[in-house]
């Protein structure tokens, strides 16, 4: 994998990148190998170092570093959730059931324990094998492969001063979008949407 503006969305490649809303709320963003990364993040020079440095702080597996945010002893919160990953056959109760079991933030770091932990929220994109297969379960418009939706939600924020200075500069930054209110980013959207960096 190569990332550089010619770099396209492709069945194997699940990248996670982060960007900022316009209120300073920081989310991650799991493109699940069909959505799309900001132009303006592919422009950064070698990338794919960057992104693996800032996950790497993310689940606190970063060599050199010694301390990292403290918990922030929130919850997550259920938003829309993937009809691939969790199947037709669930009730929503059964899947915020299963979240919550996972998402304690005295439970170990894991993507469910993220938003408690971390103050993150998880965006995830729809993903499937052809057009329809997956779609966010409680949304009630359309979605395409690859458009970003608001998967879980924090109850204690985390803001740009939860990273250290030198890796700052790979978030992506909106002044459009609420990561509180908006639970769709179109991916054919997200170079408009996000097209800044934090500096």
């Amino acid at each position: 994998m190569f990332l550089d503006l010619d770099w396209q969305p492709s069945f194997g490649e699940i990248i996670t990148w982060f960007a900022m809303d316009k209120n300073g709320l920081v989310a991650i963003m799991v493109n699940n190998c069909f959505g799309k990364l900001p132009k303006v993040l592919l422009q950064v020079s070698e990338l794919e170092g960057k992104l693996d440095r800032l996950n790497e702080y993310m689940w606190e597996e970063s060599s050199g570093v010694v301390s990292y945010p403290e918990n922030k002893r929130g919850l997550a919160i259920l938003d829309l959730y993937s009809i691939c990953r969790f199947g037709g056959d669930k009730s929503r109760k059964e899947v915020e059931s299963v979240i919550a079991q996972r998402s304690a933030f005295d439970k170990k770091l894991s993507e469910c324990s993220i938003p408690s932990i971390k103050g993150f929220y998880v965006y995830h994109a729809v993903e499937g094998s052809v057009q329809g297969e997956d779609y966010p379960v409680g949304y009630s418009g359309e979605t395409e492969m690859g458009d970003y939706f608001r998967y879980l939600m924090p109850t204690v924020y985390a803001s740009i001063d939860d990273f250290p200075e030198e890796l700052r500069g790979v978030v992506v930054v909106s002044d459009v979008l609420d990561f509180t209110s908006d639970q769709i980013v179109r991916s054919c959207e997200v170079d408009s949407i996000f097209n800044r960096l934090y500096s």
